[in-house]
């Protein structure tokens, strides 16, 4: 992985999810901040694990939500939703570690509201869906247009509803 490739947690995390908002994001067409689902993942970060160190930012590249201990990053999430797009986002930022700064962690996933930890470790058949869902990131990037939007489940709580149901 290139040092100067422009590919964040939150794209690896919308790849999973939904791929016109990758492109969205990445050619920065802000979601509506009003959407209450927003609003609601921000004030469950600030009211969570509030004596921990947070919200640690390694080259403008990746945001660790929580730092709980020397071992592990942390990545804090309103539900199990999305669980595979929040376990790949945390797996994304242990191979940003890995491979751009030579350091060696492991991850826990925490969805406070579930009073749910599920720990998290960079394994080969996880950096392979890394390395693959980086090159289909940077092809959706370069693309004159957004993908068409695909109706999911995701759908009805999205802050970019309006740019594709409207």
């Amino acid at each position: 992985m290139e040092e100067n490739i422009n590919i964040n947690g939150t794209l690896i995390w919308y790849y999973f999810i939904c791929k016109r908002e990758v492109w969205l994001i990445a050619h920065s067409i802000e979601a509506d901040q009003e959407n209450e689902f927003i609003a609601l993942g921000h004030h469950i970060h600030e009211i969570f694990y509030q004596r921990k160190k947070k919200e640690v930012f390694i080259d403008n590249t990746i945001k660790i939500d929580i730092l709980p201990d020397d071992t592990l990053i942390g990545e804090i999430k309103k539900s199990s939703k999305s669980l595979n797009s929040a376990k790949i986002q945390l797996a994304f930022y242990l191979y940003y570690l890995k491979h751009i700064k030579g350091v060696i962690k492991k991850g826990v996933l925490l969805v406070p509201e579930e009073k749910r930890k599920i720990e998290i470790e960079l394994t080969p058949d996880l950096e392979l869906e890394i390395e693959k869902a980086i090159k289909e990131i940077l092809g959706i990037i370069e693309s004159d247009l957004p993908p068409r939007p695909i109706k999911t489940n995701y759908c009805k709580t999205c802050g970019y509803k309006e740019l594709c149901w409207s």
